[in-house]
Order: structure tokens, then C-alpha cells, then sequence
């Protein structure tokens, strides 16, 4: 009988553990299914020029996985039963399970409105492929003139501001960040952000907490209020709610609880990677909520799993930091060098080499999912009495 692997989620540390699985384990071993409501990658890192009306290169998983034995399953997850060892799906044709022997849990995270009243009813989130293309289709309405705020000084609120201020000049846009703008960066960092966003017409509000979102204007913490015939939120993301329901350890947060090897520390037969995990990095820091902690933790996990069941020494990847990468419109970047434990240090790339960088890491991770072993390795058969045992909850990572 084939060891059953099922892989919630297609987005990159999806796309890339169940790649990876299947270029490590031999098909009549395992049966790798991999499921996802759409039927096309999402490249989540450029869904900001989405909203601003760039078209997207198509990327099918029919043609990514082709040839590789990954079976793309077309359906919704609703629900994950860890003790029967089942996930609940709804398809085009209605409700349906899935059994598994080895879950790998990618469902990642969305938006996260903080409960600010009228977020959820008025702003627009660009964490998500909808969301992108409700945002674009609004913008693509506005007149000349009218405001836009983005909300959040974070990574996506930077990169989204500048996308929508050099996309439509014509548009009064500004940035409300908590802190000061770019302040977790390097002095050059921030002062070519300030030069770039300058040089766009974008008013930064700094130290400035939206507490409330209505649909023409948003509420300060000191009451002052903000034209804006649109809000754009980018305060940061939260766990698909599912983790919280499957009787996993999670956190205060939802995220699910991992060991070194991204297995679950209440059921070893459950792996999470990407943002549903709560995975230790440098410093003994968790790591962010990023497509940059998202794929090596899906490597881990992939080669842990191929490890365990064919008996192998089990792999540890590193997991750490290098730079961040910012785009700030198509012709400016930022690329801010970080200590492992990601803290900024004085080294930073900007200007026209920096945005050029930034588009060959994106072209990367896209490529990525598609290859996701990037050296060849020989498929390993798995130990019978390997996949039909199970592990202690306490087994070492």
C-alpha cells in the first residue's frame, strides 16, 4: 500500500514540500496529494501590482506538476480531524474526505484587521488574490485626485504605497504607520525610502494608530480624521482559523506549535510549514510571516518527512535570515541586509539595482515552486515498517 501524504495549500511552502516529496520519494510508495481551491499559483509577493492593474504571468498547476505525480485536488478545506486522520473538502461536486497518513498543514494565513471597527466592511487587503482584484478594480474607478490610505508601515505597506503612487500619479496617496517610516531599517535604508516616497507624492502620517475605517475617510488615535475614498490595510496577517479547530497545539495566535523538523509537537503525524507554523529561528526569535521563513521551513519539512519514511539521516536547513527585500514601484528597491536573527545592518542596496534584484527574487521563488530541488537527488524507496509506524509525540526533531 502507498504511504498517503496530503498537503493542505498551494501557495509557496505547499507548492514547495509537495514538489520536493515527490522528486525525494519513488510514486508507487507514496500517493502525494496536494489540495487548493484555485487551480493556478498565486505569486502572493506581487499581488500589490496586481491591484494596480499589472497582469500576472499564468502559472497552472496541471503544468508545474506535470510529469512529477502530485495530485492536484480542486477543493476547499473545511476541516481537519486529527485523531481519525481525515480532512473534510468541498468541491464542485459538494462535500467530501480525505484519509492521510502524513499531513503537511499550508493553509497560511490572510489578512488581519485587528478588529478596528470598519476594516473588514470598508478597507481592502491585498493579501489575497481577491482581495488584489477587488482593490484594482476600485482603483481603476477613482478620478484624478482623490485619496488613498494605506495603513501600515510595514514591508506590504510600503511596497503597496509606492505601487499605487507610481501606477496612478494622479492620486493623492498616503501611508499611516504606527512607528516612524522604514524605522526597523538601516539609516540609508530609511532615508531612501523617505527619498523614494518623496520623489512620489506619498505623505507619510508617522506615529500615527488608525482606530477606526469608515468609507470615506479613517479615525487617528488623537480623533483626527483622513480623506480616504479608499483604505488600503496592511497591518500585518493572521493564521487561517482551521488550525485553531484541529485539536493541534496551536498558540495564542492560532499558529500550529512545530518542533526543528516542522512536525507537530502533540501529533507526529502532522507537519505545518509557512505561516500556520510557529517555528524558532536564530536568536531563539520566531520567525515573521513571510514567503522569506515560508520556504525553507517547507524544505525541512519535506526532507524530514522523506527522511523518517525511508530511514534516512534527518536533515536540519537553516533557517535564518540575509535581506529583505523591498519594491518600491517598478524603477526603485531596497534591499536591506540583515543580521541572521533579521535585524537590519548598515549594508543596503537601492536605487534602480535594487529593484532589479527584488524582480529576480520573485522570479526565483516562482521558479521555485515549480523546482523546488534545486540540486537532483536520487528517489528513495520507503521502509515499510517506517511509514506504518507511528512516533512518539516526544520523538527527537
Amino acid at each position: 500500500m502507498q504511504h498517503r501524504i496530503v498537503v493542505l495549500g498551494a501557495g509557496y511552502t505547499g507548492a514547495i514540500t509537495a514538489g520536493r516529496l515527490a522528486r525525494r520519494l519513488r510514486p508507487e510508495d507514496v500517493a502525494i496529494t496536494l489540495v487548493n481551491a484555485e487551480p493556478d499559483f498565486v505569486e502572493r509577493v506581487r499581488l500589490h501590482q496586481l491591484a494596480t492593474g499589472q497582469d500576472l504571468t499564468p502559472r497552472p498547476f496541471s503544468e508545474m506538476f506535470a510529469g512529477t505525480g502530485v495530485r492536484l485536488r480542486l477543493a476547499r478545506v473545511t476541516g481537519v480531524d486529527v485523531d481519525r486522520g481525515t480532512v473534510a473538502v468541498t468541491d464542485a461536486d459538494g462535500a467530501g474526505e480525505l484519509e492521510y497518513d502524513t499531513l503537511v498543514y499550508a493553509l497560511g494565513s490572510g489578512w488581519n484587521d485587528l478588529g478596528v471597527p470598519g476594516a473588514a466592511e470598508h478597507a481592502h487587503e491585498i493579501a489575497g488574490r481577491a482581495g488584489a482584484l477587488r482593490l484594482r478594480e476600485r482603483l481603476a474607478g477613482l478620478a484624478a485626485g482623490q485619496p488613498v490610505v494605506v495603513v501600515g508601515g510595514g514591508l506590504t505597506g510600503l511596497e503597496a504605497a509606492a505601487e499605487i503612487a507610481e501606477a496612478r500619479p494622479d492620486l493623492d496617496v498616503a501611508l499611516a504607520a504606527r512607528g516612524g517610516l522604514g524605522d526597523w531599517l538601516s539609516a540609508k535604508g530609511r532615508a531612501h525610502v523617505r527619498k523614494v516616497f518623496a520623489g512620489l507624492g506619498v505623505t507619510v502620517h508617522e506615529h500615527t494608530a488608525v482606530t477606526a475605517v469608515a468609507a470615506d475617510h479613517v479615525t487617528t488615535a488623537d480623533g483626527a480624521s483622513v480623506p480616504a475614498a479608499v483604505t488600503v490595510w496592511t497591518t500585518g496577517f493572521a493564521v487561517h482559523p482551521i488550525a485553531r479547530a484541529t485539536g493541534l497545539e496551536v498558540t495564542g495566535t492560532g499558529q500550529i506549535v512545530v518542533d526543528r523538523s516542522m512536525r507537530s509537537v502533540s501529533h507526529p503525524d502532522v507537519y505545518a510549514v509557512g505561516d500556520a507554523a510557529l517555528v524558532m529561528g536564530p536568536g531563539d526569535k520566531p520567525l515573521r510571516m513571510s514567503c522569506a521563513s515560508g520556504v525553507p521551513t517547507a524544505w525541512q519539512a519535506a526532507d524530514a518527512i522523506a527522511a523518517r519514511l525511508t530511514g534516512g539521516k534527518l536533515p536540519k536547513v537553516p533557517l535564518r535570515y540575509f535581506n529583505q527585500c523591498v519594491s518600491l514601484g517598478r524603477k526603485e528597491g531596497l534591499i536591506q541586509y540583515v543580521t541572521a536573527d533579521d535585524r537590519a545592518v548598515r549594508a543596503a542596496l537601492t536605487g534602480r539595482i535594487a529593484a532589479v534584484y527584488k524582480e529576480l527574487v520573485c522570479k526565483g521563488a516562482a521558479w521555485g515552486v515549480a523546482n523546488p530541488l534545486l540540486v537532483p537527488a536520487p528517489r528513495r524507496r520507503v521502509v515499510r515498517e517506517r511509514a506504518d509506524a507511528v512516533a512518539p509525540a516526544n520523538a527527537p526533531a
